[in-house]
């Protein structure tokens, strides 16, 4: 999941060891932050994973075992150090996108390396980025059920508010997006650090009490357990993966962090603490096999103490899922820039950082989403087998893209790279096998969410594709239609017409209608092409492409990197330099708005023509995504069939 704090250029080169710029603390402002904002997620699982885990893998028998306490320990561990240390921290994190990180920015790296061929690269980008949605909708609703939650612990009568005080908070976390969250991701680090500090320090007493449970430090442990229970330990692996959701975390926020602050806050500070706690929760329950009902806030004094408890609990889960939240808005706006969704409204809430958006679409439909799981499944027991399988999805694809980057981009030998991802891959493989077998207690919904992603995001890029090829079809050769118009120039107007077109060998239907209909043809005029980029971002000195194709017509391309929001004018500042002479207040901008019909035979099912465009009509007008001032704009409308 990817945040909305970002950090300057310099900043982050410092930050992964390139270049003098940084400072020991600049360096330590960016640890502090990724404690905060990376490690929300994962950060906060101790609240449900052991338990979760030790339930499943104690099966009909009830009451724990010493064995089956120290096999899930033992699982969990292991799967921090494999997963995410190995895999994530060390291997990786190495595998940026001009320092970007996270699925699509992968999908990218690995489509730019294997060139014509990317077909099935996009359609696994296209998968993870669809099952990354079904994360962000279940993170919120299960870190916050599970922390209030916690009051039952405190007194018994506050159990029948703890779905309606789930839901108030989760709407005032929602209703507060739109202010941005730079001032509330100032508090992150340090909540967080006090957060690490104390789960730690409450796990000491417990493991000092039952020390045997470090045995579960052994690997033999897990291997044991899984080898003697058979399904049940296959049922357990599910569960144990609740540990280490959030990985994905540690790779999507590269671009925001660098790589050495990741990689110092995980191995000093966080690894540690969670090794800690869940050593003292499994310790604890080695004490008494009753705890296992609440061995989180158990590790607690009942009373004060406990209360300040769930309320950090509280705080660090709204935490977990501001981060996710806005890895959503982080996402859609990649998926836009790569031709994946329509265009949706994209507000800047911070006017030093392009990373800081807002999009009140995903906004609302997130929200709609995250309340009506609380609703209905009303208790993080149930709504932890509806988690793990989205994530789960999503690393496999991760693994398989990372194959290709090592194979291709760092040009190990296929077999090589296959002797370093296989093994993880397996181990992924193995994990969503395990969390495939609760498809039907509640695993559906991130599926179905998914699924209803990838039909949207395909029918999205396939129709879009269709209507560029039927467009081509029907328009006429630009260079043929500006030697006509040299030759027999129609009355010309003062200023410059903009004419904005996805196609820059086609005359702009624009153009074509505005010589139809004013029989006029400005002094200067522009045939602009905005184009996204395979690289997170663009310098600002290859922006701009300008060619002059007769005196009067210029074409000129704006490049934009994908984590980039377009900025039309801003952009075309930069031209003047190039020795393109314009005024913005005696420029005009035309743009084709396109009426879509369903064809007869388009290419696409019946269904699949009507998606494509409900799709186009609810996407964001092209004046407010570009930037462009809106009284420099002219509309002129056509009529398609597709």
């Amino acid at each position: 999941m990817t945040s909305d704090v970002a950090i300057s250029a310099p900043e982050t080169a410092a930050a992964n060891g390139h270049g003098d710029a940084h400072t020991t603390a600049r360096f330590g402002a960016l640890t502090l932050g990724s404690i905060g904002v990376v490690y929300g997620d994962i950060g906060t699982s101790p609240l449900y994973a052991f338990r979760e885990a030790v339930m499943a893998a104690s099966g009909a028998e009830g009451l724990p075992t010493p064995a089956a306490v120290l096999g899930v320990l033992s699982l969990i561990l292991w799967a921090l150090i494999v997963v995410v240390t190995l895999k994530y921290v060390v291997i990786l994190l190495r595998a940026d996108n001009n320092g970007e990180g996270g699925t699509l920015a992968l999908m990218a790296l690995a489509q730019r390396a294997v060139g014509t061929g990317g077909a099935t690269i996009v359609l696994l980008g296209i998968i993870s980025g669809a099952l990354f949605y079904g994360d962000a909708v279940i993170t919120p609703a299960l870190s916050v059920l599970s922390a209030i939650e916690g009051m039952k612990d405190v007194t018994l009568r506050f159990e029948p508010y703890i779905v309606p005080l789930t839901v108030i908070i989760l709407v005032g976390l929602f209703a507060v997006q739109s202010r941005g969250t730079a001032r509330v991701a100032a508090f992150f680090g340090p909540i967080m650090c006090v957060w690490f500090a104390v789960i730690a320090a409450a796990a000491i007493h417990p493991i000092i009490e039952q020390p045997q449970v470090l045995y579960a430090l052994n690997p033999l442990y897990a291997v044991s357990f899984m080898f003697h229970h058979g399904i049940i330990g296959f049922v357990t692996l599910g569960a144990v993966f609740l540990a280490v959701t959030g990985a994905e975390a540690l790779y999507a926020d590269l671009g925001h962090f660098g790589k050495r602050p990741i990689q110092i806050a995980w191995l000093s500070i966080v690894l540690p603490s969670l090794a800690l706690n869940y050593l003292g929760q499994g310790a604890l329950v080695l004490g008494d096999p009753g705890a296992i009902v609440s061995p989180f806030f158990q590790l607690f004094p009942q009373g004060f103490f406990r209360g300040c408890m769930v309320v950090l609990a509280t705080m660090a889960t709204v935490i977990a899922s501001q981060a996710v939240i806005t890895g959503a808005y982080s996402l859609t706006r990649q998926a836009i820039q790569l031709g994946l969704l329509p265009r949706f409204e994209i507000r800047h809430t911070s006017e030093a950082h392009s990373g800081q958006i807002f999009i009140p679409r995903i906004n609302q439909l997130l929200l709609v989403a995250v309340v009506l799981l609380v609703l209905l499944f009303r208790s993080s027991s149930a709504l932890a087998s509806a988690y793990g399988i989205s994530v789960t999805g999503t690393m496999v694809v991760t693994a398989m893209m990372g194959f290709v980057v090592i194979w291709k981009v760092w040009k190990w030998s296929p077999y090589a790279a296959a002797a370093l991802i296989v093994p993880f891959l397996c181990l992924d493989l193995t994990f969503l096998a395990a969390n495939l077998l609760k498809v039907f207690e509640g695993g559906w919904v991130p599926l179905a969410l998914g699924a209803l992603m990838i039909i949207l995001m395909y029918t999205w890029r396939r129709g879009s594709r269709l209507l560029f090829e039927k467009s081509r079809k029907l328009e006429f050769p630009l260079a043929d239609l500006v030697a006509m118009l040299e030759k027999r120039p129609p009355q010309r107007v003062p200023g410059t017409a903009v004419f904005l077109t996805s196609d820059p060998l086609s005359a702009p239907t624009a153009l074509m209608h505005s010589l139809k209909h004013y029989k006029v043809l400005h002094e200067k005029n522009v045939i602009l092409t905005i184009e996204t980029a395979q690289t997170p971002r663009i310098d600002l000195a290859d922006r701009v492409k300008l060619e002059q194709i007769s005196p009067t017509f210029s074409k000129v391309t704006l490049k934009f990197g994908f984590m980039e929001s377009p900025n039309v004018p801003k952009a075309l500042a930069i031209a003047r330099k190039l020795g393109w002479q314009f005024d913005i207040m005696s420029t005009s901008f035309f743009l084709s708005r396109r009426a879509l019909k369903p064809a007869a035979h388009s290419g696409m099912p019946r269904w699949q023509d009507r998606l494509f465009i409900s799709l186009s009509r609810s996407a964001n007008d092209a004046t407010d995504y570009f930037q462009i001032p809106s009284g420099r704009v002219v509309e002129v409308g056509t009529q398609v069939t597709i």
